[in-house]
């Protein structure tokens, strides 16, 4: 009997919903224990870095990696995978564009250690003590992982083959794309695992949408409650569904909330923020500068909405705050 093909799983930074999203599988997920070998999974497994360093490389068939890459030790794994995969998929939003996560782009590394370790109001931490990369205590050195200056999504540090979006990656979309590795039917190398078309396009409310839409006021969700039957950009909400791949099933549209753009956008589309911001932007009523700028007042974070999953990949990348290696 054949051996089976061998998986691996690994997170990086990441909330850790891509592992929760595996189990959602359900009864499915004992056909994927039933197909395949799984070599690493530490969150639900006991496999150690040397049993992974010990394999041949190339002996892994696919390793699903999760999160975006923050530090030096998800650096040397994630390299450590590529040479002992022969497939390298991007599991979920951050690794495929750098995620929530990746709005720590905003700031740089000592921005975030200062914000952490001494600013917030719950912190006492008068010895200003932050995280060091060696410290030695009773003879003995301890070495840290370094801390990056930035987030990146996976393929800005190794090659990756597939991306499966989502925050998480539903489940439909994770046992199609565990078929068709298992099946060999995937399509050419690169490409997003899930329909090259717009949320909108699947959207439930999509006959709701009017011809013109013209907006005089932007609502949040946390300050209104959004009509459970029409579409949301038509009653004020962003919805970033315009500008992001369908594939999700619509849970949130299901749960009354707009589109958060976790899919990630189509094929053509580079930039996902600036492709909704140009339809956005076409749909304000007011046409005065002054009017306009009143109107976005309303919109307290718009990089957070605008490019919540993807700042990391996007034109943007990050904001230049004095950045240190």
């Amino acid at each position: 009997m054949a051996d089976k093909p061998k998986v691996a799983f690994y997170w990086c930074a990441s909330c850790g919903g891509c592992e929760e999203a595996v189990v959602d599988l359900e009864e499915q997920i004992l056909k994927v224990v039933d197909a395949v070998d799984i070599v690493l999974w530490p969150v639900a497994m006991d496999f150690k870095r040397s049993e992974i360093e010990a394999m041949p490389d190339g002996s892994i068939a696919v390793a699903f990696i999760n999160g975006g890459v923050r530090m030096s030790e998800q650096e040397e794994w994630v390299h450590m995978l590529r040479r002992k995969s022969q497939m390298v998929v991007a599991f979920g939003a951050c690794a495929h564009l750098g995620g929530i996560p990746g709005l720590a782009n905003l700031n740089n590394r000592q921005q975030v250690f200062d914000t952490v370790y001494q600013n917030v109001p719950s912190q006492d931490n008068q010895a200003h003590t932050v995280p060091g990369e060696h410290s030695r205590m009773d003879g003995h050195t301890l070495e840290l992982p370094r801390f990056w200056d930035e987030v990146k999504a996976l393929h800005q540090v190794i090659d990756v083959d597939y991306y499966l979006p989502g925050c998480a990656p539903p489940p439909a979309l994770i046992w199609a794309a565990i078929e068709a590795i298992l099946t060999g039917t995937l399509p050419p190398k690169g490409a997003v695992l899930s329909p090259n078309k717009a949320c909108c396009d699947d959207c439930p409310r999509k006959d709701s949408k009017p011809d013109k839409i013209e907006l005089t006021e932007i609502k949040r969700p946390s300050t209104h409650i959004a009509d459970p039957e029409l579409c949301f950009m038509a009653q004020g909400f962003i919805c970033m569904g315009p500008a992001t791949r369908s594939g999700c099933g619509n849970p949130c549209i299901e749960g009354n909330m707009p589109c958060r753009g976790c899919m990630g956008p189509m094929d053509d589309v580079f930039d996902q923020g600036a492709k909704f911001l140009s339809a956005f932007a076409s749909i304000l009523a007011p046409k005065t500068e002054a009017e306009i700028d009143k109107l976005l007042d309303q919109i307290p974070d718009p990089v957070g909405t605008f490019y919540r999953f993807s700042l990391p990949t996007s034109l943007l990348h990050r904001r230049r705050t004095g950045a240190t290696v």
